[in-house]
């Protein structure tokens, strides 16, 4: 593999488990920490560094240890193709149910700092805001 594609399937990754985060939330109501996700491999016979960990979900470093693989794939539910973004690896159900979802999450964040951050705006300014955010969502 070389660096280019290396620094491409760790930025996948990260792309991939920062969604799975964003699946998580959107189900439970709270991001999983780095400590339950730690134990939750250690259980299972894996050690994960926080250093380690903010690699990988910030896509500074492409880890292939297979244990933290399917390790994190068990914890988020899913088969490790899809985490590793294998070629035909399908999307998990559970993913692309909350994929709706955490846009329009997304999109309401973005309007309430809108909102908050342009203070004096008229209300036709703002809904024309929210209109290009609705179809830019609608886009994606």
């Amino acid at each position: 593999m070389t660096e280019d594609d290396n620094k491409a399937a760790a930025e996948d990754l990260a792309k991939r488990l920062r969604l799975l985060l964003d699946v998580s939330i959107a189900e439970s109501g709270a991001e999983p920490t780095y400590a339950q996700i730690a134990a939750f491999l250690e259980a299972r016979g894996a050690s994960l560094s926080r250093s380690r960990w903010t690699y990988m979900v910030n896509g500074h470093r492409y880890v292939r240890d297979p244990v933290i693989v399917d390790g994190l794939a068990a914890f988020f539910d899913v088969d490790a193709p899809f985490l590793l973004g294998e070629e035909g690896a399908p999307t998990p159900e559970k993913v692309n149910a909350q994929l709706d979802l955490i846009r329009s999450m997304r999109a309401a964040r973005v309007k309430s700092y809108a909102a908050r951050t342009l203070g004096d705006v008229s209300p036709k300014a703002l809904q024309a805001i929210s209109k290009f955010l609705d179809e830019e969502m609608t886009q994606t």
